[in-house]
């Protein structure tokens, strides 16, 4: 029988998208296995969830990088090798990773099989505070719904070829807390969907 596909996932806060992705492996609904979960911050709830199951965890602190003199590209070269040479992974899974990825991150991973989980539709809310951006649209009159998607990740930020994407209305009566919860019960869904979808398309 032949081995299942490997992901590690990048993680910066509670990791309730990466509890998706581990329910989902134990039902069956994404058939991989995840081979480490890394963070750059130490208190990253994640990484509890993540111990939990018995899967492997790093954390890697831009702080103690800068601290030694270092530049953002060298953390990432370190995160970059790291990841790519202890686990191999088949897909990297940014999973609420607060941490704008550089080239030189994305060299090790020639086959381009790094994905983003983004709070909004392409070309709509890039970048940071995507809900709040979108909540404030909608409160203008500027657009009548937001989004959730997953894409590949290129150093572009939120422009990579799109893999999957999910429109999420917004009603009149939505505080932004309303707002969010909607959104983060689609992310939840659409980064597991996203991932077997990219992983079906790297074994074909």
């Amino acid at each position: 029988m032949a081995s299942l596909p490997t992901i590690a996932v990048l993680i910066s806060g509670s990791g309730s998208n990466l509890q998706a992705l581990i329910d989902a492996i134990q039902s069956g609904a994404l058939k991989a296995n995840i081979v480490v979960v890394a963070s750059n911050r130490k208190a990253a709830y994640g990484l509890e969830r993540a111990a939990k199951v018995g899967i492997p965890t790093r954390t890697f602190s831009l702080k103690k990088f800068k601290d030694a003199g270092k530049t953002r590209v060298d953390f990432d070269i370190e995160l970059a090798k790291t990841i790519q040479e202890e686990y191999k992974p088949d897909l990297v899974v940014l999973a609420g990773f607060m941490h704008i990825l550089s080239p030189e991150f994305l060299s090790f991973f020639p086959r381009n099989n790094v994905m983003n989980l983004h709070p909004a539709l392409p070309g709509q809310f890039d970048g940071a505070h995507a809900i709040e951006r979108a909540y404030d649209a909608f409160k203008q009159g500027k657009i009548q719904h937001t989004g959730v998607m997953v894409h590949k990740v290129i150093a572009d930020v939120d422009r990579g070829q799109v893999i999957l994407q999910r429109e999420v209305p917004i009603l009149e009566t939505d505080s932004l807390e309303d707002l969010e919860n909607r959104i983060h019960s689609v992310e939840h869904e659409i980064i597991v969907e996203g991932a077997q979808k990219f992983l079906d398309e790297l074994t074909q």
